[in-house]
């Protein structure tokens, strides 16, 4: 049966899911790139980043998990990009370049209209004008019976509990005190939106958790 997923997202030691002040050059918010430690070096990412290399190890294996079974992805639009405000011009396609790693549907929540960007390797943006049902129901015809996987950021995870709309989280805590940014929890009861702990794996840089309903 298909799931609303959030997979392998990171978070601080005092719950923050993002870093402050996102920009070109800080796309994570400052220090945020803290948080991803663990996944960097894994044999997943370094894929996605063009290259044969990479560990194999605890944190690939969530990694590689976080993107079984994914029939499209749901994100904010500070995660597709910098730009706020109405768009200026077509030029910004994202962050990863010509060939993102999706490989699926992708739909944007954004306040502002744009014509939909089809991207090597298979990868379609999509933006959602109507808000985050709306997208999530696009995202289901999409997804033809495969899981949804709602990327990030942390207000448009936050959006997705509080309707109750998600069925399983994994969680990485890293060993960081970011102090400020974008916190997950604030306002947040898990047990009461029926989350139950399922799984804790430590690795030697993060703590997995996952949360099912």
């Amino acid at each position: 049966m298909s799931k609303v997923r959030v997979a392998a997202f990171s978070i601080s030691l005092d719950g923050f899911g993002a870093g402050p002040n996102q920009s070109l050059q800080q796309p994570l918010g400052v220090r945020g790139e803290e948080l991803h430690q663990w996944v960097f070096p894994t044999r997943r990412f370094q894929q996605m980043m063009g290259k044969d290399d990479g560990t194999l190890d605890i944190d690939n294996d969530f990694a590689e998990r976080s993107f079984e079974n994914i029939g499209a992805w749901i994100l904010g639009r500070n995660m597709f990009g910098p730009v706020r405000g109405p768009w200026p011009d077509e030029e910004w396609k994202g962050w990863w370049g010509e060939e993102p790693p999706y490989h699926v549907d992708v739909f944007v929540l954004t306040h502002f209209p744009r014509v939909s960007i089809t991207m090597k390797g298979g990868t379609v943006f999509h933006f959602i004008t109507d808000g985050i049902e709306a997208a999530l129901d696009r995202a289901r015809e999409a997804a033809k019976g495969k899981d949804i996987r709602i990327g990030g950021g942390t207000a448009t995870i936050r959006q997705y509990l509080n309707k109750g709309l998600i069925d399983e989280m994994h969680l990485a805590f890293s060993p960081v005190v970011l102090g400020s940014g974008e916190h997950f929890f604030t306002g947040m009861d898990l047990p009461a939106l029926g989350f139950k702990q399922t799984e804790m794996v430590l690795s030697e840089k993060v703590v997995h958790v996952v949360l099912k309903k």
